[in-house]
């Protein structure tokens, strides 16, 4: 099956609502949040040819039925890759298993030993599981919604549980440069788009005394000053 005929396949409306300019690249459906960037990050580090394109939650992008083709649990970010396994086009969504295909599609940003790779997955999850949630539920209750609730309670909770995350992440990064050691890989691109998020975008630096972890910020300041981050981070652009 043709790339145009995989799409088609899945919903037509794709094509008409984000149109591809080269069919034989990777096609990114996205947005710059913390799971999304994940995607985008990985594709630079790792220059593997990809055409972006932005599902705008302004617009509801993300609840339409080309996207939802695309990701049925409508969230992004979304991939087709149109020279997926045995070279047949694939959809995939789950930033963290679209980190994960990508690092086995290239070879890269995963250690090569097969005991590493089952730890730098084990990180991973714990993003996925742990940091991702907890981190979010924290930024409802402080910056939006959650914010005028006058039981701070639940807020309180996620404040607690993010402290004994990054706390378990301070005491890992002691004397280590990434995740994992010397080597960088998908778990440090999973994990630091949402601690810089936490005491960014959520402005909870002071709530859960990010000061006390000085290893988390220290690897956090390497980590956003590559280059491939820095460009990650604003993929896909608004305009």
């Amino acid at each position: 099956m043709d790339f145009e005929q995989f799409i088609n396949r899945l919903n037509p409306d794709i094509i008409k609502k984000w149109p591809i300019q080269d069919p034989k690249v990777l096609q990114l459906y996205s947005l710059p949040t913390p799971n999304g960037v994940k995607v985008s990050i990985a594709l630079e580090e790792i220059g593997l040819p990809y055409e972006p394109h932005r599902v705008s939650f302004d617009t509801n992008d993300q609840n339409s039925a080309a996207f939802l083709a695309m990701n049925p649990n409508n969230k992004i970010p979304a991939i087709i890759d149109p020279n997926g396994p045995e070279g047949e086009p694939i959809v995939l969504f789950e930033s963290g298993a679209i980190l994960v295909y990508l690092a086995g599609k290239t070879g890269k940003l995963m250690p090569q030993s097969v005991a590493a790779r089952y730890e730098t997955l084990q990180w991973v999850m714990f993003q996925m599981g742990g940091i991702g949630p907890m981190f979010g539920q924290l930024g409802f209750f402080h910056k939006f919604a959650g914010k005028d609730f006058e039981d701070k309670r639940p807020r309180d909770r996620y404040v607690a549980e993010s402290r004994r995350l990054l706390c378990v992440l301070n005491k890992h990064l002691t004397n280590r440069d990434w995740i994992m050691g010397q080597e960088y890989s998908i778990a440090d691109i999973a994990i630091f788009p949402w601690v810089r998020n936490l005491i960014g975008f959520y402005e909870a630096r002071d709530l859960v005394g990010f000061d006390d972890f000085p290893e988390v910020q220290r690897v956090l300041d390497v980590f956003v000053a590559r280059p491939a981050v820095k460009r990650g981070l604003e993929i896909p652009s608004a305009s």
